[in-house]
């Protein structure tokens, strides 16, 4: 087996076994998957540390007003009996005023608060540390059970704005975030080693050699060319005939003294 480093930038990101003959298509995806895997990991657990702090999410239009504004304007919470955790509440205010505050019991908190632990150990750096490879299937159970654990918390389920829900069915709005800024889609994948793209129409083998028994460091980024922002090119300033026909008009202009 090859033993793939996989680093973002000069970050350690995970190890990955894998095979010289594998098409370099196939790796590409094998190893994009883990990386968004992870961070879907990450994300979840971020939200479901707020989850059992606070309770779930308030409707958006309810979100960052104050009880004062709320009830002037009328406002409820449908999802506040709905969504109900096991065994009672305890009301924990959110101050920055996303979640209900309506939060479960130190029970509760505890089951979220213990898979949340094990599963960021799962998919945790230190794991290419202790010479651990990480699978695509080892992230899908680290996200059954985070499933499973909202589940028991929550078995009436949660709100559909729900972060941590959105999440679990792949409907998370990640746009003008910085945690969209780290996913790395499928198709604006690359893999680097020795300075060189590993293209996907060619095998690791390749690249690399036939030795099975080797250790690489590759690097996952995206496509520049294809993630750069180039909408600036169809801007009339941006046009060079444009800049052309500005300066002749300056250039035809005549001086007359008042």
């Amino acid at each position: 087996m090859v033993r793939l480093h996989v680093k973002h930038g000069d970050e350690s990101q995970f190890l990955f076994d894998t095979t010289v003959t594998v098409p370099m298509e196939e790796l590409t995806k094998q190893v994009a998957s883990i990386y968004n895997g992870r961070l879907k990991v990450s994300r979840i657990c971020s939200e479901m540390e707020e989850l059992a702090e606070h309770g779930v999410t308030l409707p958006p239009n309810m979100q960052g007003l104050t009880d004062e504004q709320i009830e002037e304007l009328k406002l409820k919470d449908e999802w506040e009996t709905k969504c109900v955790p096991s065994g009672g509440s305890v009301f924990k205010k959110d101050e920055l005023g996303r979640r209900n505050g309506h939060a479960p019991n130190e029970n509760m908190k505890k089951v979220l608060q213990k898979t949340m632990e094990e599963t960021k150990a799962v998919i945790s750096k230190k794991q290419a540390e202790a010479n651990v490879c990480v699978t695509m299937d080892m992230v899908k159970d680290a996200l059954d059970q985070l499933r499973g654990a909202v589940m028991i918390v929550y078995p009436m389920g949660l709100p559909p704005h729900d972060p941590v829900r959105m999440e679990f069915e792949n409907n998370e709005d990640l746009s003008g975030t910085q945690a969209g800024q780290m996913v790395i889609e499928d198709p604006n994948a690359q893999l680097w080693w020795a300075g060189k793209e590993l293209l996907r129409k060619k095998t690791l083998g390749d690249y690399i050699g036939k030795n099975e028994k080797t250790k690489i460091i590759v690097k996952i980024q995206k496509n520049l060319e294809e993630d750069e922002d180039i909408s600036y090119l169809n801007t009339e300033w941006a046009d060079s005939s444009s800049l052309k026909r500005q300066f002749q008009g300056v250039k035809d202009i005549k001086w007359r003294p008042r």
